[in-house]
């Protein structure tokens, strides 16, 4: 079948050797032990404890015997009436830089008797909805689970956030974080300012030990295990992968699937159907014969009947071929076939598939660092007050309101009978955006610090607190201004 000319824009097919030196040196990064109290060594490679990196939820631990030790604590986040509220993981990154985001989890009845069933939530990065964590089918298998992505540092911190949703049904954990530094040359054919990978499934087709990964990828990423019911094909001759695209583990070329004449290959994978989305898709081959003694292997290669490349010559040396935007939904059938010169069955070693997130954005950067100073001044701010102030949409911080234009500004901020204590930073005159403050009703204490530079603020409510000192008098002669400081310890004269 011919491939539709509207597929042309969308898929880009490469054929990549690229040299470069490869280090046997643990990816850098963090491997963050959620609710641990002290570091841990496991395979000569140290976990943190997670205490330096968030500042809330509850450290637990968990009963259930033998497991290891990144699994035997979780922290866990405080569900309540159903709000939507983020709670975040922040570590300082390198601007630019692309990092291996992986969350992992397992429930152990953490939140007791009355759910048996792990809860289900969201994870975030920054600004950008990652996916919905639901672990219920493995727990029920007595499996962990793990989800992967690829997320380029659009700042130097990085936020990494479990969400409760409408559909949580009690409180929502973690049980490890990893954020780990990738070379530059992976999957960089994806536009990583707009997009990030989200990874669906990665697997090395034939193997069928444990999962394949550090020290054998030197990135530390996943290689499950995959069989089909067709032949399996072991080899000795593995490629070099310092001439590969994505440099794949040498591992995965260690054995391939493949049929025993020249009838062609079908698989169902990745094995799951899939949303209506667009994917990357790399696939890796290797011959495991001498090409230069057995003659040629060539094939083509369908994607649910669609074109994906033909004429693929794969030799001792071994290929990667990949796809950065191709539409799929549903179960998918990957057809590989041997071409007319060709005098070898089809085969295949491994192959990888990302979901292409669209990236949500970011809070204006004068505003972030605005309310995280705000918030240092507070002693006790809202527990969500973590990650990005105003994305995604639906998980703004608790009396945050924004406005969604060609930047991201926060116009209200409703503290209103929060039992906040604490001082008023001088840094919320940066939010200059602010239409409105409503602060009254709480035991905040010192002065009110100089708001002139808040040239659209319309309404500022600071009334029963304990502030002192004066007012500005740029607020009480400011025209249009609703100012209202009653029950305060002010100096002047005070408007109702």
């Amino acid at each position: 079948m011919s491939t539709p000319s509207f597929l042309l824009s969308l898929s880009f097919l490469f054929l990549s050797f690229l040299s470069i030196s490869l280090s046997q040196q643990p990816p850098k990064g963090y491997l963050i032990d959620c609710g641990a109290t002290s570091k841990t060594a496991i395979d000569d490679r140290e976990w943190l404890p997670d205490e330096d990196f968030i500042s809330t939820g509850s450290s637990k631990n968990l009963t259930v015997p033998r497991l290891i030790p990144t699994f035997s604590t979780v922290r866990s986040f405080p569900l309540q009436n159903n709000l939507r509220r983020k709670f975040c993981y922040t570590a300082r990154v390198y601007k630019g830089a692309r990092y291996l985001i992986r969350t992992a989890y397992y429930y152990g009845g953490v939140n007791g008797v009355n759910f048996p069933s792990p809860p289900v939530f969201d994870q975030i990065v920054d600004g950008t909805f990652w996916r919905v964590v639901n672990t219920t089918e493995d727990y029920r298998k007595g499996s962990t689970s793990s989800y992967e992505a690829v997320f380029e540092a659009k700042g130097t911190t990085m936020s990494v956030c479990i969400a409760s949703n409408t559909y949580t049904e009690s409180d929502p954990f973690i049980s490890s974080l990893e954020m780990l530094l990738l070379g530059d040359s992976l999957y960089n054919t994806t536009n990583f300012d707009s997009y990030a990978l989200s990874l669906v499934a990665r697997h090395s087709f034939g193997h069928n030990r444990s999962v394949i990964s550090y020290p054998d990828d030197l990135f530390d990423r996943y290689w499950e295990p995959y069989a089909e019911n067709v032949s399996v094909i072991a080899s000795n001759n593995t490629p070099s992968v310092s001439g590969f695209w994505n440099i794949p583990p040498s591992k995965i070329f260690e054995s391939a699937l493949s049929t025993d004449q020249l009838e062609p290959l079908e698989l169902r994978w990745p094995p799951l159907s899939l949303p209506n989305s667009t994917y990357y898709i790399a696939l890796y081959f290797a011959d495991h014969r001498d090409s230069m003694l057995s003659g040629s292997r060539v094939l083509h290669i369908h994607i649910n009947e669609v074109r994906y490349i033909s004429n693929l010559e794969v030799t001792s040396a071994g290929a990667a071929v990949f796809a950065t935007r191709w539409p799929l939904e549903g179960q998918t059938k990957i057809t590989l076939s041997s071409a007319a010169n060709s005098n070898a069955s089809p085969l295949i070693n491994a192959g990888e598939i990302f979901d292409i997130l669209r990236l949500g954005g970011r809070t204006h950067t004068r505003d972030v660092i605005a309310l995280n100073a705000m918030k240092s001044s507070l002693r006790n701010p809202p527990l969500d007050w973590n990650g990005d102030p105003c994305l995604p949409l639906n998980y703004t911080w608790t009396g945050i309101t924004c406005f969604e234009g060609e930047r991201i500004r926060v116009v209200t901020l409703n503290l209103t009978s929060m039992g906040l204590s604490g001082s008023l930073s001088s840094s919320i005159a940066n939010l200059t955006a602010l239409t409105g403050i409503w602060l009254g009703n709480n035991s905040l204490s010192g002065t009110i610090p100089n708001l002139s530079s808040l040239r659209l603020l319309e309404v500022l409510f600071l009334q029963n607190n304990n502030l002192t000192g004066r007012i500005p008098d740029s607020l009480v002669g400011k025209p249009g201004l609703d100012l209202r400081t009653s029950g305060n310890q002010f100096l002047s004269p005070s408007p109702s």
